[in-house]
């Protein structure tokens, strides 16, 4: 999935991972692999070492917009509050006129909402005005400027009207976060109509809305990942009178991820392209889902049988970690066409172990 290429043409509780900086890298790399829920002589989690080691790995990484906002919002899901002040600040830097965050080296309408929940708590915890000025300007963005169908969905890239799997991650959570529910259900009803396999239980890639047809047909592991993982906090943000609303994401969700596990190798890892056995191993839709899994049962939504897939994904994303923190063989950076690392890679293995951690 060679994204440069298509470009160009109320956090939930948790334990701030801050507790862990005073242990010796040598007490760290004491933990035992797999054992969740194993805690060191101080009282420190398997997770919570994982989750320190994959921060400090991401924040050396360089980022563009929809990699900071991801790992924005992994700070926000642990309680990294000064961290998620620091990535929004940073973001401005490279605030574009138009109202985007984060724009580097290349750009989309959508990836810089990626991080627009994170952001906007980082207005409210620092009071800082230029954040909130910054955080106003891309909401406007998202709703009123950014290119779109004719029916309000918006594209994916400026130099064609193309709909990504990855949008449903980007404005629906963002807009959900800031209030605006009806326009995030529309958005992600525009995306699943247009990208959805009912048969495979499988959400294509890429959707030419000017051709009306697919640019990328492939259902990339992926783009499946990040409508799972952006379901999953759009349920969680709707109030109790959204039933219905829930209902219809609940079941769409729960779609996405049987379709996935339908093509789960043995060792619980997936193929890039899920249904294409010749396509490359890849780590991190099994962290997208994971997280999706772990939130689901949290929530309801999900019966708790699912868990035990979730933990099977986290286990073997776990033999994944090198000894420096960073997740090997996820779909790479800065290209996406072959087994790497990445932010986001860094980001759903934190984002998976907070959640899992509330189940062990």
């Amino acid at each position: 999935m060679n994204r440069r290429r298509f470009l160009r043409g109320v956090a939930a509780a948790a334990t701030p991972v801050a507790a862990v900086q005073a242990l010796s890298l040598a007490a760290r790399d004491s933990a035992i692999e797999g054992e969740k829920g194993q805690r060191d002589a101080r009282g420190i989690t398997e997770s919570k070492r994982r989750i320190f080691r994959a921060t400090a790995a991401a924040m050396s990484l360089q980022r563009r917009d929809w990699e900071q906002g991801i790992l924005a919002q992994a700070m926000l899901r642990v309680g990294e509050r000064e961290k998620v002040i620091l990535l929004t600040k940073a973001a401005i830097v490279q605030r574009t006129p138009d109202g985007r965050l984060g724009v580097v080296i290349s750009g989309s309408p959508t990836d810089p909402a990626m991080g627009g929940e994170a952001y906007a708590a980082a207005a409210r915890w620092s009071g800082d005005a230029r954040i909130q000025v910054a955080g106003n300007g891309l909401l406007e963005w998202i709703r009123l400027k950014a290119p779109r169908s004719n029916g309000g969905i918006p594209y994916h890239v400026f130099d064609g009207p193309e709909m990504w799997s990855d949008g449903f991650n980007c404005a629906p959570p963002f807009l959900a976060a800031m209030g605006y529910l009806d326009e995030a259900l529309v958005q992600i009803e525009g995306y699943r109509r247009r990208l959805w396999n009912p048969d495979k239980k499988l959400l294509a890639h890429i959707w030419d809305d000017g051709k009306q047809k697919f640019k990328d047909p492939n259902f990339w592991g992926g783009g499946n990942g990040w409508a799972a993982a952006g379901l999953t906090r759009v349920i969680h943000m709707l109030p109790a009178d959204r039933r219905k609303d829930r209902e219809m994401l609940a079941d769409f969700g729960r779609q996405i991820i049987d379709g996935c596990l339908t093509h789960q190798r043995t060792d619980g890892l997936f193929h890039n392209v899920v249904d294409q056995p010749e396509t490359f191993v890849e780590t991190n839709l099994a962290q997208m889902l994971a997280f999706a899994i772990y939130e689901g049962v949290q929530d309801g939504w999900l019966p708790p049988n699912y868990r035990a897939h979730a933990d099977r994904m986290r286990l073997a994303a776990r033999k994944k970690m090198d000894d420096h923190g960073y997740v090997q063989g996820v779909c790479g950076a800065p290209d996406f066409d072959r087994p790497g690392n990445s932010t986001e890679g860094q980001s759903f293995c934190i984002l998976m172990e907070a959640a899992g951690e509330r189940h062990d």
